[in-house]
């Protein structure tokens, strides 16, 4: 028994840390949140405003949206994660079923934005999206199965926000977001305790600010801000063993870190639009985690700590540049190339969430459809592999090796005014 509870702390405690982790981003973000920004690599995000997502990238964008606009996008997302065994030892030395397979499966990532006019001064809008998610799903009895099988988190997205102007070169916006978190997970957590689960949610709110200013005739700035969202993550911990002695209530805090983007937007002629950006997120908040017992089991009693981890992991700046280039009125060609840094390291990092630092190649393109415009997008990431040395107490050896990852992205959105 002492050997399977550590095992399944860890597990816990890194899903709940890579809760809000990327099927398509460094870290925890999912950057795909509309496919217009996906065509340019998300370069000019907080500046461009061409299409009601400019409310999660920036409400002040909304000043540029007359009338009553609608978009409403879905991305397909499919990340790959494939270890490769580089002199595991002790209870990771055994092959089991072999490295795992593909950890990474197809996710689907739907959104919509809405926005009106309220006067000449103001305007309103609302997004529903999904801005964090985790998919990866290995083989029952890989090498690695008392660290992760599957992995499967989301943060559901409603955010109301109002854009305001100052004057006829600067917009204001703010907004509300309440998200609702849920995961569940599952590892291998020896003999004794067989498979264990953790299914754990809550509900928690944050806020966002935007402002958008024309600096000339055919340049204007974003800047746009998301503030931390903490959650006390609520659920139950079961075992396929014990007959649901081992079973308990368990509760983690988890703070999402805040971030901040600088985005320039510059119609450089007729035909070429060029754009940069770059985005700062606060990862270092994600240092030690906590897991406690909400009830008692023959594991512990009710206010134990199950674990306390350190990942210790870094801010990042993640840096693009996009272009549009126009061949005739109404149609539009992107191009765009982005760098995210890893948030984590080769000490701490996690089957659950092995990510690296990636280079994004993009293109997209949007043209009129009915009554409306289709952007259509596709996306590569080129990952780093990422090296993993990890051990769980009370099992002897630990799980090394590297994850050879990549990611691609299609994307859709129909885009309305009314």
């Amino acid at each position: 028994m002492q050997v399977s509870i550590p095992v399944f702390s860890i597990a816990l405690a890194s899903t709940l840390a890579a809760a809000t982790g990327a099927v398509y981003a460094g870290g925890f973000a999912i950057s795909a949140q509309s496919a217009s920004a996906v065509g340019n690599a998300f370069a000019g995000g907080a500046a461009a405003a061409e299409d009601a997502s400019t409310i999660w990238y920036n409400p002040a964008g909304m000043g540029l949206l007359p009338g009553i606009n609608i978009s409403s996008a879905v991305h397909a997302i499919r990340p790959s994660f494939k270890f490769e065994n580089r002199g595991s030892t002790g209870a990771f030395a055994a092959p089991g079923t072999g490295e795992g397979g593909d950890g990474g499966e197809w996710g689907y990532v739907p959104q919509l934005y809405a926005s009106m006019s309220l006067g000449e001064r103001w305007r309103l809008g609302i997004a529903v999206n999904t801005p964090f998610g985790l998919k990866t799903n290995y083989d029952a009895g890989w090498r690695g199965q008392f660290t992760a099988l599957k992995s499967k988190v989301a943060a559901y997205n409603i955010n109301p926000s109002l854009a305001y102007k100052i004057t006829d070169d600067l917009w204001v916006g703010a907004g509300v977001s309440v998200q609702r978190f849920t995961t569940e997970l599952t590892n291998f957590a020896g003999p004794l305790l067989g498979g264990a689960k953790l299914k754990a949610d809550d509900t928690a709110w944050g806020f966002n600010l935007g402002a958008l200013a024309n600096v000339g005739k055919h340049t204007r700035i974003g800047i746009a801000y998301r503030s931390s969202i903490s959650y006390a993550l609520e659920g139950n911990s079961t075992f396929s063993g014990g007959g649901g002695a081992f079973d308990s209530g368990a509760r983690a805090d988890l703070t999402v870190p805040e971030s901040a983007s600088v985005n320039v937007f510059h119609s450089l002629s007729d035909v070429w639009d060029l754009m940069a950006g770059a985005t700062w997120t606060r990862w270092s908040r994600v240092g030690n985690l906590t897991v406690l017992r909400t009830s008692a089991s023959a594991l512990g009693t009710a206010g134990s700590t199950v674990t306390t981890l350190p990942f210790n992991w870094r801010d990042t700046v993640l840096l693009a540049i996009g272009a549009n280039f126009k061949p005739r009125e109404h149609w539009k060609i992107r191009f765009g190339i982005a760098y995210d840094p890893a948030v984590s390291n080769d000490t701490t990092r996690t089957p659950r969430l092995p990510d690296e630092s990636r280079v994004s190649l993009t293109v997209g393109t949007n043209f009129p459809l009915w009554l409306g415009t289709l952007d259509l997008a596709y996306a590569h990431d080129f990952v780093n592999d990422a090296n993993i040395n990890t051990t769980a107490a009370g099992v002897p050896g630990a799980l090394v090796g590297s994850f050879k990852n990549s990611a691609d992205v299609v994307s859709i959105q129909y885009n309305q005014r009314f």
